[in-house]
């Protein structure tokens, strides 16, 4: 299985789950959500993919996410307008990510992640 896993390396839930990763013996394909920021053709493929709400792509803690205030303006842009706006800045874009043929998963939830097992 081919597996795709998107972090920003100083982020302690990221770390957590690399080493879940590695200690699960699961082969990745790594990559740094901000200096590689995934496309907005991605972004929409792991959205259709994942089955989740496009909200769940959102790092909605982190600094970017409040100073542009998108909890209020999210709801009144288009699916596209946001996937853009994703596209723009790995810091929107909630980590990590894993992307393999059929599982797309964001944030680390040990219990998810056990699918990949």
């Amino acid at each position: 299985m081919s597996v795709l896993y998107l972090e920003y390396p100083k982020c302690s839930t990221c770390q957590k789950a690399k080493k879940w990763l590695e200690t699960n013996n699961i082969t990745f394909e790594q990559r740094d959500i901000v200096k590689q920021n995934p496309t907005k053709e991605e972004l929409k493929l792991w959205h259709e993919k994942s089955s989740m709400p496009l909200k769940k792509f959102f790092n909605t803690s982190g600094l970017v996410y409040k100073e542009l205030h998108l909890k209020d303006k999210l709801k009144d842009m288009t699916e596209e307008e946001q996937y853009a706006l994703l596209a723009t800045n790995g810091m929107l874009v909630k980590r990590p990510i894993i992307v393999t043929e059929n599982i797309v998963l964001t944030g680390f939830k040990e219990t998810e992640w056990e699918k990949l097992k």
